[in-house]
């Protein structure tokens, strides 16, 4: 098992030796009662990297995104999104369940924003009979859409628009640091292109756990109650928040790597490596199950994402050699 190439997701790395010791040596205190050292540092530093007043560490991404949406909708309230968004089609419906919000989309090939769509879309408080639009929702990079980078201008764009409408923006950063190193757009520039945003440390910079809303101070004292009342208070939490500390100083520039080696798959796939924008790969095939099994029995792992689509990602623990002989097996099948 030691010779598998594991591409199935970003999400299956595994600390480092340093992360590790950064995290045996973390200093510790009751993060409910704001007193975890390791936490606040943490926090502090997301919030200062994004140009926001504050940040909150949650367990997971899917948290986050519930915490972040509902500090700008309400129930009864509706968010717009893209189609094949995160928190529309992979977050098991938490957004309406705990917000008692709803839902409309637009679709775009590459998961961005179609900004005269959304103008379209967009529905202002007209009294009891409409369902009133009070934020509009983007992934950047666009999971489903194979690590797709929305421009900054777009987002931009679509700030201004959101501003003069009065409805808020809401940015699914999950991976948001593979956009900004394939881009080279400081993250405080992607901070201001949204309200909150949530941010994720566990899928390309490696965390073991954890993800954060980032926002004004008051999303984040109302997302903190919130946190707690969805079971998600946790105490000496400095152990994990160490691993993203530790992730954020060290496994930020080396996305770059990822992103080359996405590329070199996606050309032994037979696809385009113009079109891959950073770790992601989707590639169709007529019997993606037995692709994924053809793979399989070869040492690659990768995932069947729909009947005939497959995804493959790039991350930590896939070396320079390692892409390449998954490369070799992607060729030959």
């Amino acid at each position: 098992m030691t010779s598998v190439i594991d591409l199935r997701s970003d999400t299956l790395t595994r600390p480092t030796p340093a992360m590790r010791r950064a995290m045996a040596e973390a200093e510790v205190g009751d993060d409910v009662y704001g007193e975890d050292p390791t936490v606040r540092a943490l926090e502090e530093r997301l919030a200062a990297l994004f140009g926001k007043e504050a940040a909150l560490f949650t367990p997971t991404g899917s948290m986050a995104n519930v915490l972040a949406v509902r500090t700008l909708v309400g129930p009864g309230q509706e968010v717009l999104c893209e189609a094949r968004a995160h928190i529309a089609r992979a977050e098991l419906g938490a957004h309406a369940a705990y917000t008692g919000l709803t839902m409309r989309t637009w679709r775009d090939p590459r998961g961005g924003v179609d900004l005269p769509v959304v103008r379209e879309m967009f529905a202002p408080d007209m009294g009891p009979f409409f369902v009133p639009t009070t934020a509009i929702s983007v992934e950047n990079t666009h999971n489903f859409a194979g690590g797709a980078v929305t421009p900054l201008a777009h987002l931009q764009a679509l700030k201004e628009y959101a501003g003069s409408v009065g409805a808020g923006v809401h940015l699914d950063g999950a991976r948001i640091w593979n956009a900004h190193v394939a881009t080279g757009v400081p993250l405080a520039d992607w901070g201001a292109c949204a309200d909150v945003l949530a941010v994720c440390l566990s899928k390309g910079l490696g965390a073991p756990v954890g993800s954060a809303v980032v926002g004004t101070a008051d999303a984040v004292a109302e997302s903190r109650i919130w946190r707690k009342r969805m079971g998600g208070g946790m105490r000496q939490v400095g152990i994990l928040a160490a691993a993203g500390l530790h992730a954020l100083e060290h496994h930020v520039d080396r996305l770059a790597d990822d992103h080359a080696h996405a590329r070199l798959l996606a050309e032994a796939a037979g696809g385009d490596p113009d079109t891959v924008d950073t770790n992601i790969v989707v590639v169709e095939r007529e019997d993606a199950a037995a692709y994924v099994a053809a793979a399989r029995e070869q040492g690659v792992l990768i995932a069947p994402v729909g009947p005939t689509t497959v995804r493959l990602v790039t991350h930590l623990d896939v070396d320079r050699a390692g892409a390449e002989r998954a490369a070799a097996v992607l060729a030959r099948l």
